[in-house]
Parts: structure tokens; sequence; C-alpha cells
């Protein structure tokens, strides 16, 4: 006869009804929960898959929405938060200082992490920061790390008054298909050097060499 999942409590998987795994679950024999039908809140619960032990667990009636505070097993020092509506987080409206200018300057939220990744996923949806001023800030060393990546499916849209781009050593706009550059009033352009050449040299060189430089345009991508 077939027995449901929910049935066997020992909260691992297989073996049936008669086995008792526990030797590699999670135990603890002074547990206290306290809870009416709005929701409840536990000390050293732990979770249906028998993993972890729950240093401090809040749960509302349906368990969607949920706060841990793990503290052994793979999610040891783990504070996780599930809302299944909208989570919403406001800081800094009574600041610590009175001047507006240092108003302004302080840090009222720090998001940091000491190792690893901060990951921002919006699965269906946009990500929008808004500020007076946004900073970008890779300060990472040698040619692996320190650089900031841009990566979109369609199109990056740039519009402010001023565009203003300064790099040390190398400056590369290359793409396989049009480029316009376009000056409703003045475009100046300087180069100690300034050579531009078409795919007419490739059969037959010009009288300045062009050829090798089309060559490496073309087998460079651009």
């Amino acid at each position: 006869m077939a027995i449901s999942k929910n049935s066997v409590n020992d909260r691992l998987p297989g073996g049936g009804t008669s086995a008792n795994p526990t030797d590699t679950a999670a135990q603890n024999y002074d547990a206290i929960n306290y809870g009416n039908r709005h929701g409840r809140i536990s000390f050293g619960q732990i979770h249906k898959a028998g993993d972890v032990t729950s240093a401090v667990m809040l749960q509302t009636s349906d368990a969607e929405h949920s706060f841990f505070m793990d503290e052994d097993g793979q999610r040891k020092g783990w504070t996780t938060s599930t809302s299944p509506a909208n989570f919403q987080l406001t800081c800094g409206e009574h600041p610590t200082v009175e001047d507006a200018k240092e108003k302004a300057a302080l840090d009222s939220l720090l998001l940091h992490a000491a190792n690893g990744n901060i990951v921002i996923l919006a699965t269906n949806g946009k990500i929008r920061m808004e500020a007076d001023d946004i900073e970008l800030v890779a300060r990472g060393s040698g040619s692996n790390s320190g650089n900031v990546k841009i990566t979109a499916s369609e199109n990056v849209y740039v519009d402010a008054n001023k565009i203003l781009m300064t790099a040390t050593n190398y400056v590369k706009i290359c793409s396989t298909g049009k480029v316009d550059v376009i000056a409703n009033s003045c475009l100046k352009m300087y180069g100690s050097l300034i050579r531009g050449v078409t795919d007419a040299c490739g059969k037959k060189d010009s009288k300045v060499g062009g050829q090798r430089f089309q060559q490496d345009c073309v087998n460079s991508g651009g």
C-alpha cells in the first residue's frame, strides 16, 4: 500500500516507515515553542529536512512568512527571511546630526559581505537604483580584478548632459555592424597619429601601408 511522505516523520527521505535514520539528523531535547493560530516563535526548532537547527525561528500560520536564525549544519550562522509579498526596509529618518550636509553624507544603511559575493536578483522585474549621486567603485588589483562589467541582451542607454571618459592605456569602440559618430555643433578629433583605412586595401596595400592595420581590425573584430 502506498504511504504518504508526510506520514514518515523521521525528517529524512527514504528508508520506509520502519527505518529510523536519526543518527545523521539534527537532535536536541530542549526546544521551546510559543504560538497561536496567527504564528509562533520557537527556540531550537529543527527544520523539516532534519539537517539544521534554528536558534530562533519566527513563522506565520502558513509558514511562508518566516525568519530563521540557524545555528548548526550546512547553514550555521545563516539568517534567512522569506516574505510571500513585499519586504520593506526603512532607516535614517531621525539621523544623529543636525547639519544638512552631514545628514546627506551619513552612511545610514550598510550591506557588508566580509567574504563572498553580494547578489541582488529580480526574477521577474527591474532593479532600480535612485539617488542624488550614484558611485560605482571597483578597487581590485591586478588584471583579473578591479573591473566593472555591464552585459545586456539588447540595449545599453546612457543619457546625460556630459559624458566624460578617460582611460590610461586603451579605449576601444567596436561593432560588427554600423557605428555613428555625430556632433551637431563641432566634432573634434586629435591624435599624434591618425590612421583610417577601408577594406579596399585588403586586396592591394596602399602607399602608407594600411593593409596590415585593416587585417588587424578585421581579425580582432573591430
